[in-house]
């Protein structure tokens, strides 16, 4: 296979995972979600592992900054490497959950394979506590995360690129829903 085919290949896998038949109605629950626990006045906590981290980082400002939706994620060093310390690497985001989680919060959980430990464990938690909890995974459709959440977002893939940036479209495809368009300036001044 030539180049351009290979990349005709690889961004046919892109369409075919974002716009994935029953997405539609999943990410106006998701916007209708997110602006009830804004309009309570409440927060969302955003968590992954390694690129997941990273959405959940950039979700968690755009969120805030376009939507006013008050966001936060647990992506600081000290507090990961603190309560894995202390509690084990599969229980430090439960803990934080614990320490950080509001009721009436809402919690999204990114993770590629849905078979993180800390993940998982935190998705019970936050079943247990009662918290509203969204998940976002990937890879088989059997994954113990997917199972978890009041919500929960599946693309049909095994490639980390695919399900991961995936995921990060269809986070800021319910930012840009809850703004209302997806062409706005950076900043207001």
């Amino acid at each position: 296979m030539d180049d351009k085919q290979w990349l005709a290949d690889y961004f046919g896998r892109y369409k075919e995972s974002i716009f994935a038949v029953g997405v539609f109605p999943q990410l106006v629950e998701l916007k209708e979600l997110l602006v009830k626990v804004r309009d309570r006045g409440k927060k969302v906590i955003l968590a992954g592992n390694g690129g997941s981290a990273a959405i959940a980082s950039h979700c968690a400002v755009d969120f805030t900054k376009c939507a006013n939706i008050r966001c936060i994620n647990f992506n600081e060093a000290d507090l990961i490497t603190c309560f894995a310390n202390d509690y084990g690497y599969e229980n430090w985001l439960a803990k934080a959950l614990e320490f950080y989680a509001d009721d009436g919060d809402m919690i999204i959980l990114i993770s590629s394979s849905g078979k993180s430990a800390n993940m998982v464990r935190a998705a019970e938690y936050s079943s247990a506590r009662g918290l509203k909890l969204v998940t976002f995974t990937g890879f088989a459709a059997d994954n113990p995360l997917k199972g978890l959440g009041g919500l929960n977002f599946w693309v049909n893939s095994k490639a980390y690129n695919i399900v991961e940036m995936t995921h990060h479209i269809w986070l800021l495809a319910a930012c840009d829903l809850i703004v209302g368009h997806a062409e706005y300036p950076a900043s207001s001044a």
